[in-house]
């Protein structure tokens, strides 16, 4: 076994070793029909802490014909496909993590020459003969080793890890990105001795213009996972059996973890987290154990016309629209909002609903990134917004409601445009902005169904000692009618009845003197 001819399945074993291991093998059963055929070239880009290491160790595990995986795979999902047997442990694997092969050429612009050159020396070892007369060129020597093979003909398997890292650690570094681009068509483009490729990544293949480098591939991303897109986290059925295993309350997993929805109503939650959930005491954000949010605060800082707009509305709760076909699968060619909205969504930080075409902030840990990227970022309009939320806070739960009614019209009068001003949703969205700087700890809920009726606006707390607090809104109506209806439609019942201590929070805002009113109750089960 090599480093990158046949490595081996220990880097699956592993995995499997893990206290908590989700079955993912299913993925290979499609892969299996792929192979040989026009269609065996996948390319599939997930965000950082998805899963997608894991699952080129499992292909890799799977298919290198010099180790025996029996025993790793025969409880596992592909266990029951027909040709499970056919293609297990029966090719010649040649395995890339791209990450390593970087910090081993120490230059972008040695990659190609250094991965030529480590993958040519594994190959000689093993096939001294076939190869001692052929120079560098990896393609040509791999076309050789097939046509000396000619009894199984069976070809090589790709698996390529971090496919991308080049254009992510190499932005601006174009000339190596291209000689890499080039690279890969020449080894795979009308190559006989390619079985099967499959490249996991965090960006699709790059464009240039309206064209993939490498228009061999199938693409499945964040944006289109179709037939991957059980695997691209874990279900909602993986979570909830999960939970009963682990003690966890499902409804408090999915607010903090869910959020990526793909057609069908699957819904797909963040595995890493999910994983780290299960071995912790309570939900919490575990996104900066493996990112920090400098990374999200470099493109909410970009002065994109509509960007700040886009970040205002999704913070509020709200989609918002965007086109994803512009974007060239960079970290560096922005032409628009669209463009930078796109890129978070391949990085796991928005969620893209296909069917609107909308992106949006999929649950309380992402949130809580942006806040922070916020609090410690260039945008001044937003920090002196979450300024005014955390006085906000303050003063409803000191009860002090002229202060709760003039830090809600300064957030209405200073983020809603004149056209827009005395429309009823955007003041739901003010409201909603009002709160959002302590979405660390609050769950912040729209419309929650409640009594007889759906509660405008319910906060529920995430730290013990926090109360719930319930907002009713009014438009031209005394602020005592928004308490009397709490009271009257028995929101209080159709919450958690371990509440404890309840804010009752009624604003009411006059149309025509643009006025704002406040009115606080304490209710305590």
């Amino acid at each position: 076994m090599g480093h990158y001819l046949n490595p081996g399945n220990e880097g699956f074993r592993r995995a499997l070793k893990a206290k908590i291991y989700v079955d993912k093998t299913g993925m290979i059963e499609y892969l299996n029909s792929v192979i040989g055929t026009d269609d065996g070239f996948v390319c599939v880009s997930r965000p950082r802490r998805f899963g997608k290491s894991m699952a080129a160790n499992m292909l890799t595990a799977y298919y290198d014909r010099e180790c025996d995986s029996q025993d790793l795979f025969a409880d596992k999902i592909i266990s029951r496909a027909d040709d499970y047997e056919e293609h297990r442990n029966q090719y010649n694997v040649i395995f890339l993590n791209m990450q390593q092969i970087l910090s081993g050429a120490g230059d972008p612009e040695k990659v190609v020459s250094y991965l030529q050159k480590v993958v040519l020396e594994e190959l000689r070892e093993k096939y001294p003969e076939q190869t001692k007369t052929r120079g560098k060129h990896l393609p040509t020597v791999l076309a050789d080793i097939y046509m000396w093979d000619s009894g199984e003909k069976r070809g090589f398997i790709f698996i390529i890890d971090e496919w991308d890292c080049i254009f992510r650690e190499a932005p601006n570094n174009t000339k190596a990105q291209k000689w890499y681009l080039d690279f890969l068509k020449d080894l795979f483009k009308d190559r006989t001795y390619v079985s099967l490729a499959y490249m996991t990544g965090i960006l699709p293949i790059k464009k240039y213009g309206t064209h993939s480098a490498l228009n061999i591939f199938d693409e499945y991303s964040m944006t289109g996972p179709e037939i991957f897109v059980e695997y691209t986290g874990f279900t909602e059925k993986e979570v909830e059996k999960l939970c009963l295993e682990y003690g966890k309350d499902l409804e408090e997993i999915k607010n903090w973890y869910d959020g990526y929805v793909f057609p069908e109503e699957l819904h797909i939650y963040n595995p890493k987290s999910v994983v780290d959930v299960m071995r912790s005491r309570k939900p919490k954000s575990f996104w900066t154990n493996t990112e920090t949010y400098e990374a999200l605060q470099l493109y909410i800082d970009l002065n994109e016309d509509g960007l700040k707009e886009a970040l205002m509305q999704m913070l509020a709760g709200q989609k918002c629209k965007i086109d994803t076909g512009a974007f060239q699968n960079d970290m560096t060619s922005f032409k628009s909002k669209d463009d930078v909205l796109t890129l978070l969504v391949h990085l796991g930080y928005l969620a893209y609903d296909e069917g609107t075409r909308a992106v949006y902030i999929p649950n309380e840990e992402v949130r809580g990134e942006f806040i922070r990227a916020i609090r410690n970022g260039g945008r001044p309009e937003l920090f002196r917004l979450l300024q005014a939320s955390d006085e906000l806070m303050e003063a409803t739960l000191r009860m002090d409601s002229k202060m709760v009614a003039a830090r809600i019209q300064e957030i209405h009068s200073r983020y809603t445009a004149p056209i827009h001003y005395n429309n009823e949703q955007a003041l739901r969205m003010v409201m909603m902005l009002a709160y959002i700087g302590r979405a660390d700890d609050y769950h912040i809920c729209q419309e929650l169904p409640a009594g007889t009726g759906y509660a405008d606006i319910v906060l529920q707390p995430k730290v013990n000692g926090h109360p719930y607090i319930i907002v009713e809104l009014k438009w031209d109506e005394c602020v005592e009618g928004a308490i009397a209806q709490i009271k009257e439609r028995d929101y209080l019942q159709g919450l958690k009845n371990d509440m404890g201590e309840v804010l009752l929070v009624g604003i009411s805002y006059n149309k025509k003197t643009k006025e704002h009113f406040c009115k606080i109750e304490r209710y305590v089960l």
